[in-house]
């Protein structure tokens, strides 16, 4: 179980260079061991190109090093903390991508102005508090800011995104669409003051996208 997890963690990192949601070493993708207690992510300024399954590095939910020979991901304790609080979260993602991070930047929470962002956050991307690497504190702002939240995405201020998902591919997905809503959100000021959706199409909005769209099981 474990293996397939490396297998499948290392090949979603190339999403986040396929989206240009990275640059350099920056920025990491974890996912929970199923059933245990455990969760594995991507090893501290290893260069995409050479990752591979056997270099994903796996930690308990303290964000000690259990299996592999490379020190974690200087995010570590951010995941960890997001994992030990919030069970219901299976995959997490960290990026710097470009436009979600100008918003940080400003500690300015993204619109709910689209329906893409009513579909897939169900409201506003909100932005957390600006926190310092290696400790608890970002885990505990990305905690604390989505508890109670439908958005899978968090802003935290002055450094970027970080995302959940039932799945770690579900939260590379959640930083992908990040993004491009953070694009698209920013030209559309630029040509001046964009419409909000009204809360209840929002509501609607979301329950669609969540429950009836794509492909559904028939049993």
């Amino acid at each position: 179980m474990i293996e397939e997890l490396r297998r499948t963690v290392c090949r979603l990192h190339a999403e986040l260079v396929r989206y240009g949601l990275v640059v350099w070493t920056a920025g990491n993708v974890s996912g929970r061991v199923p059933g245990e207690d455990l969760f594995v992510i991507k090893p501290s300024g290893v260069s995409y190109d050479d990752l591979t399954p056997e270099s994903i590095v796996v930690c308990d939910l303290d964000g000690n090093l259990v299996e592999g020979d490379l020190a974690p991901s200087s995010d570590t304790a951010a995941h960890a903390y997001v994992y030990r609080h919030m069970p219901e979260v299976n995959g997490v993602v960290h990026t710097h991508s470009t436009y979600a991070s100008a918003w940080s930047a400003r500690g300015e929470a993204i619109p709910c102005v689209l329906t893409a962002m009513a579909d897939e956050f169900g409201g506003e991307i909100p932005v957390g508090p600006f926190a310092l690497i290696g400790n608890d504190d970002i885990g505990k702002g990305i905690v604390e800011t989505l508890t109670g939240h439908r958005s899978r995405a968090v802003l935290m201020q002055n450094h970027g995104v970080f995302t959940i998902g039932e799945s770690p591919k579900a939260a590379v997905k959640a930083a992908v669409m990040c993004e491009d809503v953070a694009r698209t959100v920013h030209l559309s000021r630029q040509l001046g003051e964009p419409l909000p959706i009204a809360p209840g199409d929002v509501d609607s909005l979301y329950d669609r996208y969540q429950n009836v769209y794509g492909q559904r099981s028939h049993l």
